[in-house]
């Protein structure tokens, strides 16, 4: 947890629409409704309230390309990030299954060739000789690299949910929520969405012209990979990726997922049957994207292809080695990073100055440098980009995180242009994205991000916010609210779990593992007595001592697991003293 370096952040409660009266409503009927979902059982996740396969235009042509190359070699080419890679694993598992003679992947190795279908790769993989490349989580921006592949001979099928640009590449088919005309609705599919969709339009054209084999798997069988992808890669959760998280979550709890989810979810110390999207999130994605950012993701990718359960232990440790060598680097980076901050921190309160923040240090590695701007932007509640050297230093790969409001691909976009010069590629969400530029143009790109973000803040007329579902009872502070409230949705982007806030006394407390407080907590002017944890409580950074006395509280509910028994824990989020 850490406190945001601007002046504290209100506490306010989310509202149903057009109603100043949710706070009356039940307490799963409030929830929901602040989430824009009526009724009191909250939302469904039958498979039946997908939206339709062919309602995402392009699946029925990239089924019937796909098919077109059943007895010749398809290539699926991926990304480096935990979408990427089970997007790639679900393609190969289903096309394998459906018959299909020969199908390999190749994943970019983002420190040689960088992010999407470069023509570098296309010769890289010519060897192959495929006859089909299949893009997934990448490709609408690979104008170049399709373009080497067609003239090569090769076909080119786009599967990508990234915004696309101006121009679209010249592939055979592309299936993409968020090209310019799409009538789909969910533009929030993430990369492994879109595959699913494509594979189940496949499997429907096998199975009407009789050529599914009677081994195919069903495509439930792979809604574990599914919602593994779609929350590590943070996409919004609107009603039809909730229905694909909660179907994937229920094949996890019933141990009915792919060997490399089990194991990495083991390594994490996560109960099977108890798992929730942030165990996903926390234990399982950053064991995969280890690989990404300091070797070669297909380490993550064999982890979730391989069924011999000794072989997918042995890659599994191998990506929790990967993971502890990834938050070392990531650690340093970040003291860094936060100590040339500093002096900004109590600045930003007082001037509009460093509306966004621009990071390098010639000793930073380029897979960790996203991670860094995200905990950068967390503690100055700014947008930030974070570089570090490639090519020998001639050029610079900086990974951005933003903040509400502010939309940082639309921000990259509005600066190439006025300067077209200035930035070589971008691409990605909201949120995050990156970028690539000449070594030489940081400083003048600094101020072209400056002034760009300092537009979005004003017009966002952006204000630090804590959202909470308002207040708790002495009643509903129990282990069964705890388990309705984890039970009743999948909980991620855009759809946020529940917290709530409140004033404590604190009856005592202690410091696990020098960051960390436990406590012991009564409600204001109660007898109850809760069990609590604050995680990151004791930043060093931050300089904050362990609060006593009374105190107010944003917190989740959590369903503790211990030594065979269950108890309630409330995880505090954000403790404000008095």
């Amino acid at each position: 947890m850490s406190a945001a370096a601007m002046p504290p952040p209100r506490i306010r409660v989310r509202e149903c629409a057009g109603s100043g009266e949710t706070q009356k409503l039940p307490l799963l009927r409030r929830i929901f409704a602040a989430r824009g979902v009526d009724g009191d059982a909250g939302p469904g996740f039958d498979l039946a309230g997908l939206l339709p396969v062919r309602s995402l235009p392009g699946t029925e042509s990239a089924a019937q390309l796909l098919l077109a190359h059943r007895q010749r070699r398809v290539l699926v080419v991926g990304d480096f990030d935990v979408d990427g890679a089970t997007s790639t694993a679900l393609l190969l598992r289903g096309l394998r299954s459906f018959g299909f003679a020969h199908v390999d992947f190749a994943v970019p190795d983002r420190f040689r060739f960088g992010y999407g279908l470069q023509p570098a790769i296309v010769e890289h993989v010519l060897p192959r000789a495929p006859s089909l490349i299949v893009t997934v989580d990448n490709g609408v921006a690979s104008l170049e690299g399709v373009a080497r592949a067609r003239e090569l001979g090769i076909d080119v099928l786009v599967t990508d949910h990234h915004l696309p640009g101006a121009t679209l590449p010249d592939a055979q088919v592309i299936v993409n929520p968020n090209l310019a005309d799409s009538p789909f609705g969910s533009r929030a599919l993430a990369g492994v969405g879109v595959a699913f969709y494509v594979l189940a339009a496949l499997r429907r054209l096998m199975q009407e012209q009789g050529l599914l084999p009677a081994g195919a798997l069903p495509l439930a069988q792979l809604l574990d990979l599914v919602a593994l992808g779609t929350v590590a890669d943070m996409v919004p959760l609107d009603a039809n990726n909730r229905i694909l998280v909660a179907q994937g979550l229920r094949r996890i709890r019933a141990g009915q997922c792919v060997p490399g989810i089990r194991a990495l979810l083991a390594l994490g110390q996560r109960e099977l049957a108890h798992v929730v999207p942030s165990d996903l999130g926390f234990a399982v994605a950053p064991r995969l994207n280890a690989a990404g950012r300091l070797e070669d993701m297909s380490l993550g990718i064999q982890c979730l292809l391989e069924d011999d359960a000794a072989h997918v232990a042995q890659l599994a440790s191998e990506l929790d080695a990967l993971n502890r060598q990834r938050r070392e680097i990531e650690s340093q980076m970040q003291g860094q990073a936060l100590a040339a901050v500093r002096g900004l921190v109590g600045r930003l309160a007082q001037e509009s100055r460093h509306a966004g923040v621009c990071l390098y240090d010639p000793g930073w590695h380029q897979g960790v440098v996203g991670l860094v701007a995200g905990r950068v932007k967390d503690r100055l509640a700014r947008p930030v980009v974070a570089f570090a050297p490639i090519d020998e230093g001639a050029r610079l790969r900086g990974s951005a995180r933003s903040v509400p409001g502010v939309h940082i691909r639309d921000v990259f976009e509005a600066i190439a242009t006025r300067e077209p010069d200035l930035i070589e590629r971008f691409g990605g969400h909201a949120l995050a994205a990156g970028i690539t530029l000449p070594a030489q143009s940081l400083d003048r790109f600094a101020r072209a991000f400056e002034a760009e973000v300092a537009h979005w803040l004003r017009e966002a007329a952006f204000e630090p916010a804590i959202w909470t579902d308002g207040a708790l009872e002495d009643e509903e502070l129990t282990l069964a609210t705890a388990r309705l409230l984890r039970d009743a949705a999948p909980w991620g982007q855009a759809f946020p779990e529940p917290s709530f806030d409140g004033e404590f006394d604190i009856e005592s407390s202690r410091v696990l593992g020098e960051r960390h407080v436990k406590f012991w907590l009564r409600p204001a002017g109660s007898r109850l007595r809760l069990d609590a944890i604050a995680f990151n409580l004791l930043d060093p950074e931050q300089q904050r001592e362990v609060p006593a006395g009374r105190v107010r509280a944003v917190y989740r509910l959590d369903v503790n697991h211990y030594q065979g028994q269950q108890r309630l824990q409330l995880i505090i989020e954000h403790l404000r003293q008095g």
